[in-house]
């Protein structure tokens, strides 16, 4: 477990995964083993998405990939590269055809191992500022490589009618609910806030869209995604991905809070 602290916050991270973001000792982030979700954050990389009505398969220009949802980083583990007080850095590297062990099979999926036919290596900064919590995606890969990324965080919910603004409007939590498992779309948006108990806003760059999830009153998932996978039948998942170019890739998520 990392602890980082500045000033009133304090953030956990136990392997990579925000699991704590506390501010004056209110917590922000939902808790593993309540009701809900098993995990309080992860990546959706290189696809967002289900695939089980395309057969696990995602087109690439290298060829079909084995791809449950979501996605194969979710399946690996992070290492340390460096740590302060304020900040945490964690990074994941993938050798191309690399076969990644599927932890939804048998249970939850048909396909025992994953793979994707590119090397690709995946950043993630954790840092508190002044401003609030700075999370950092920097993320490359062979020029020309597909993807697609989001970033799945799950946030405490401590009131009973708490809502989403988001592009002018007012989001229910009831709302929310009621899309159930396809996580309900907030389009063309870089910026949303959540009223509850105690506010949280999120801003975000790089990032073009945000979906919303939730299946229980206790929790409710605000995720920037770069490609909206409902948008398409399974079997075209592949029409949301955008390339890499001679560098890496940039993404950030700002959360700031009320207090």
């Amino acid at each position: 477990m990392i602890t980082l602290h500045l000033n009133d916050q304090q953030a956990k991270i136990e392997a990579g995964e925000l699991v704590s973001y506390q501010v004056d000792g209110h917590e922000y982030i939902h808790q593993k083993g309540s009701p809900g979700w098993r995990s309080s954050d992860t990546e959706m990389f290189p696809i967002i998405g289900p695939t089980n009505e395309a057969d696990f398969r995602v087109q690439t220009p290298k060829g079909k990939a084995v791809q449950d949802q979501h996605g194969l980083l979710r399946e690996m583990e992070y290492s340390v590269q460096s740590k302060s007080e304020t900040k945490a850095i964690f990074i994941k590297r993938y050798k191309a055809k690399t076969q990644v062990k599927n932890s939804k099979y048998p249970d939850r999926s048909t396909e025992k191992l994953l793979s994707w036919p590119y090397d690709f290596s995946f950043g993630k900064i954790i840092e508190l500022t002044l401003n609030g919590l700075q999370i950092t995606f920097q993320v490359s890969g062979e020029k020309g490589m597909p993807f697609m990324l989001g970033y799945h965080p799950a946030f405490k919910l401590h009131t009973k009618n708490p809502t989403v603004f988001a592009n002018g409007k007012a989001i229910s939590l009831k709302g929310i609910l009621a899309v159930g498992n396809r996580a309900m779309p907030v389009l063309d948006c870089n910026e949303l806030s959540l009223k509850d108990k105690n506010g949280i806003r999120l801003k975000t760059d790089g990032f073009r869209h945000f979906m919303l999830w939730t299946e229980v009153p206790n929790m409710v998932c605000l995720e920037p995604i770069t490609f909206y996978p409902y948008a398409v039948e399974q079997e075209n998942i592949h029409q949301g991905f955008q390339h890499f170019g001679d560098t890496h890739e940039i993404f950030r998520v700002l959360i700031q809070t009320d207090k």
